[in-house]
């Protein structure tokens, strides 16, 4: 949001005052342009709001009939990018895209969706790892970290993603996250950051032998035509290429790879 402050001014009497006008009328124009900006933009918050709690009594049902029947079991973990919030429903976020790749190869895959909108790696911790308990499932996933960023310390964020992929089960796959360069005013202020994150992501999960989806090499600007309303979550075209990234890391036993 700007902030926008009209300088009380006497108006020039030279030849200067035709262009001075001139600017004054075009600055009028932009302030008009800006606040149409800004309206759409919050039409587009609200939009995604609203969102947030229809996806998540969609999950919520999904969930209830997984866990009701057979077939290999996906278990996803993270925060409103898993939920598909942007997407133009829940199932065509990433995590629908990939499971309707994964039951293309004819196994009745089932998907237990436990990430929740505004999640942070330590809700994963307190709140969606601890549900793993008793279950037994063919492949979990983990997007995590992108609240923390500038919601949690450095040092804090870390530690707690140190934790959560050393609890994660070995049947699992860690995605990292999207670097936003020229993301925003702020993209490139934090991008460094985020990949100084995203090798933490990939190194210790190196160490548990835990495969990667590389988000932050699929999701690349420019970002248009990638964004929802929001200008923030991705939309149909923007979870494909998360999609994608989730694919590539998938073991061949659940994905097959076919020869081009």
């Amino acid at each position: 949001m700007f902030l926008l402050r009209r300088e009380e001014a006497r108006e020039p009497t030279t030849p200067i005052g035709a262009l001075h006008r001139a600017v004054m009328r075009w600055g009028e124009a932009e302030r008009s342009s800006s606040r149409l900006a800004l309206g759409r933009w919050l039409d587009g918050v609200a939009y995604v709001d609203v969102q947030a709690r229809t996806y998540a009594e969609f999950w919520n049902r999904q969930n209830e009939q997984a866990l009701a029947a057979d077939g290999p079991l996906w278990v996803v973990l993270g925060d409103s990018t898993a939920q598909g919030l942007g997407a133009s429903s829940p199932l065509h976020g990433y995590v629908g895209q990939v499971l309707r790749a994964l039951r293309a190869t004819g196994t009745p895959w089932r998907v237990l969706n436990l990430s929740r909108s505004g999640a942070q790696t330590r809700h994963v911790l307190h709140d969606q790892l601890p549900l793993l308990e008793g279950l037994r499932p063919a492949l979990v996933t983990c997007g995590i970290g992108s609240n923390d960023i500038l919601g949690t310390t450095p040092k804090r964020f870390r530690e707690h993603l140190r934790q959560v992929i050393g609890r994660l089960p070995t049947s699992s796959v860690v995605m990292d996250l999207t670097v936003p360069d020229r993301f925003w005013h702020i993209g490139g202020a934090v991008s460094p950051y985020v990949s100084g994150i995203n090798q933490l992501i990939g190194s210790t999960a190196a160490e548990r032998g835990l495969p990667v989806a590389e988000v932050s090499r699929y999701a690349r600007p420019p970002w248009r035509g990638l964004l929802a309303p929001d200008k923030f979550h991705p939309n149909n075209f923007g979870y494909r290429r998360h999609a994608d990234a989730l694919r590539a890391a998938l073991p061949e036993t659940h994905l097959p790879r076919y020869p081009a």
